[in-house]
């Protein structure tokens, strides 16, 4: 009788833990119901050098907590880049509002690469100068151009702006990029697809359509994913992670 009382209180106890994070982000009052996006503040946050005063190459890849109720539970992913010389960053990233006009949904131009995203501050998850950047910006490029979902956009489980930026992650492993946990559709592997490398390429993944999955790797550690929300531990930069809170432990910024 007690095991099957256990056993019956595990689906409550995963459902709670994945219901707890987004209340406590409402309740800490980190996302805004009433924000505008035509009035919303879409300045530099500061966290990228200038192009006049930086001839070297760049490369960045930012989150910041996704518009209106949707950072409660998830965060928007973009990568930059400059190449040596250049005078501008082009800015990669998936818009989902551009199906409306039956356009791709990759947006690939000239722009601030630090934008606050609707309100919301960024943060750098990966910063590379130098020889270095300069020798992934045409594999990036490259890898942006051919990311296989372009007329298609789903906010759950995917694909969508963190399916795009995890593709290109895969493609180019060199980057090591690591995404948060909270970057929901970055395990959405396609609708064929059930194993992967991580996007850091330091590890594996097995996922079912985006909404049931584990991934073991150096860099992302083991998470599980359970209708996209990942709950985990990361042993290298020690951290456990949690629905819509993301990170509680050490800082992995670059």
């Amino acid at each position: 009788m007690r095991r099957a009382l256990c056993r019956a209180r595990w689906p409550l106890l995963l459902l709670t833990a994945i219901a707890a994070g987004p209340l406590l982000v409402w309740a800490g009052g980190g996302v805004s119901f009433d924000a505008d996006w035509r009035t919303a503040d879409r300045s530099s946050a500061g966290l990228a050098p200038s192009p006049a005063s930086t001839p070297e190459a760049v490369v960045q890849v930012y989150a910041a907590r996704a518009f209106n109720w949707r950072g409660l539970f998830g965060v928007h992913t973009w990568i930059a880049t400059k190449a040596p010389g250049a005078d501008a960053y082009t800015v990669h990233q998936v818009l989902g509002w551009k199906l409306w006009g039956k356009e791709t949904v990759i947006d690939s131009a000239q722009d601030l690469p630090d934008r606050n995203w609707y309100d919301a501050r960024p943060w750098l998850l990966k910063d590379l100068r130098g020889p270095a950047a300069a020798a992934l910006i045409p594999r990036i490029e490259a890898a942006v151009a051919r990311y296989p979902y372009p007329r298609q956009y789903r906010i759950w489980p995917g694909p969508n702006s963190n399916t795009f930026v995890a593709w290109v992650a895969r493609e180019v492993p060199a980057l090591r990029l690591s995404l948060p946990a909270t970057a929901i559709g970055k395990d959405w592997l396609g609708a064929d697809r059930v194993l992967a490398p991580t996007p850091s390429g330091t590890g594996y993944q097995l996922s079912l359509a985006g909404l049931l999955g584990i991934s073991v790797a150096a860099h992302e550690g083991l998470e599980i994913n359970l209708l996209g929300a990942v709950l985990g531990v990361d042993l290298r930069r020690p951290a456990l992670k949690l629905p819509g809170i993301g990170r509680l432990g050490v800082d992995p910024a670059p």
